[in-house]
């Protein structure tokens, strides 16, 4: 489908660019070697909740661009607001005692923004970089208070919090850690609040219950003088929108508090609205002393990430820290920071928050639980604009009964394979099946979404069949 405005496939040379992008391009998460024989699919124009690649075709972005596009593609004033600060300032460090005004204004409204407990913010290029700050930072503030030893900071297996060293490390991605020789020291892992594969037996409530129990069973272990903090996505993302029990999270704070570490929050995904408030953890049960934050502060247009410091921290590092011997050429990047504002004032009158939380958040569950009806899916769940839904070889009375298939079919895969085909972006995490659509997807648009995804079911249901596989 080609729409007004859209460039028409003739425009692009769709061979020529898939032959440069293989001989130049690396690409995160890719085996290059594949990538080579398929052709990188070319992405040249958004708008709204849609894409169009270079011949033509028209997708529905369930995944808003990698988590972030929230008020959807095409403001324009957002880079109108962009241009007219490169216009002004396009660039100044925020090194040697100097500021520039949208750092200051920004840093400003995301602490009236977020949860009283927080005053201040440390500006990042990335969710990656800041959660490598955050590693720096918590060290620190345990080192100012003249515990020293307080290193080793608790993360989840399956967890995501970037890709660089202190971040790869912090999450609990196997493959992740097989590349690298990582974690890095001080870091531990347990495991995740994942219902459908471990809470066999239990009632949702009791399992969060038991899921939160390991985090205290992991201070035991390591004493509770050498634990730092606790690091958690308030919703895991790209582990697959693991949505933990209700019980989860407020028993993961009274342990925190009961042996005196920090608890952090990655809202890189859940943060500005993608769960209908603008902190996933206001909807959790978490009290924060950090919040790492990225991908919805400019919607993806300009790189941009941070850390959200809680007054507790903040008052060991500017009253009894020093120099803190860290941060980033970018920090407090005005362009960036320019496009964050704007971005937000759009959400805020907009009010894409209240509207996911009220309208298109239910809708989405909704959508989701008709599609939970396919005879190839065991179960789906939602929080806000995010969900997932299980692949099965066959459907049991409930998420732990039913039969899943061999993890080396990768039927997830083969699902995905037929979203892109036919229009619509839906991630796979294994064989469970993603999207986190923009905020402004309208209740129209998420029909017509969840019309693709069963369309698309049909045919992987048909696909395997026809391999033999059920």
């Amino acid at each position: 489908m080609v729409s007004a405005g859209i460039p028409d496939a003739e425009t692009f040379d769709t061979r020529a660019i898939q032959a440069r992008d293989a001989a130049h391009f690396l690409h995160p998460f890719t085996d290059h070697a594949a990538l080579r024989t398929r052709g990188a699919r070319v992405i040249v124009r958004g708008q709204g909740v849609y894409l169009w690649d270079s011949e033509g075709r028209q997708l529905i972005d369930g995944m808003s661009g990698l988590w972030c596009v929230n008020v959807g593609y095409g403001r324009t004033s957002i880079s109108q607001a962009v241009y007219r600060q490169m216009e002004t300032l396009p660039f100044y460090n925020s090194f040697f005692n100097t500021t520039n005004v949208p750092a200051v204004q920004l840093a400003t409204e995301l602490v009236a923004l977020s949860p009283p407990q927080f005053s201040h913010v440390f500006f990042t290029g990335s969710g990656s970089e800041a959660n490598d700050t955050i590693v720096r930072m918590v060290r620190r503030y345990w080192d100012i208070l003249g515990q020293p030893e307080r290193q080793v900071i608790v993360s989840r297996k399956n967890a995501y919090h970037g890709s660089t060293m202190a971040g790869a490390s912090l999450g609990g991605m196997a493959g992740m850690h097989a590349q690298g020789g990582l974690p890095i020291p001080g870091i531990r892992h347990i495991g995740q609040p994942n219902y459908a594969e471990h809470g066999h037996g239990l009632s949702e409530n009791a399992f969060g219950l038991v899921a939160a129990g390991w985090l205290e069973d992991e201070i035991l272990a390591v004493g509770p003088d050498k634990v730092a903090a606790f690091i958690g996505e308030p919703v895991q993302g790209a582990g697959g929108v693991i949505i933990p029990p209700p019980t989860y999270w407020p028993e993961v704070q009274r342990i925190c508090d009961k042996y005196g570490i920090l608890l952090v929050a990655d809202e890189v995904i859940c943060g500005f609205g993608r769960l209908g408030a603008w902190f996933g953890s206001e909807l959790m049960g978490m009290r924060p002393d950090l919040i790492s934050f990225a991908k919805g502060v400019t919607s993806g247009y300009v790189p941009l990430g941070g850390v959200l410091v809680g007054k507790r921290v903040a008052q060991a590092l500017v009253e009894q820290g020093g120099d803190f011997n860290h941060g980033f050429t970018y920090s407090g990047h005005p362009v960036a920071c320019a496009a964050a504002l704007e971005n937000l004032r759009i959400l805020r009158e907009e009010r894409l928050v209240e509207k996911v939380a009220l309208e298109t958040g239910p809708y989405l569950k909704a959508a989701f639980n008709e599609l939970a009806t396919h005879p190839l899916v065991g179960h789906a769940e939602s929080c806000g604009m995010v969900a997932g839904l299980n692949l099965v070889r066959r459907k049991g009375s409930g998420p732990h009964d039913c039969e899943r298939f061999a993890s080396d079919l990768q039927v997830g895969m083969v699902c995905r394979g037929h979203m892109f085909d036919n229009g619509v972006i839906m991630r796979a995490v294994g064989d469970r099946m993603i999207v986190a659509p923009p905020l402004v997807m309208s209740k129209t648009e998420i029909d017509e979404m969840a019309a693709r995804i069963r369309d698309c079911l049909d045919l992987t249901l048909a696909d395997i069949q026809a391999r033999g596989w059920m």
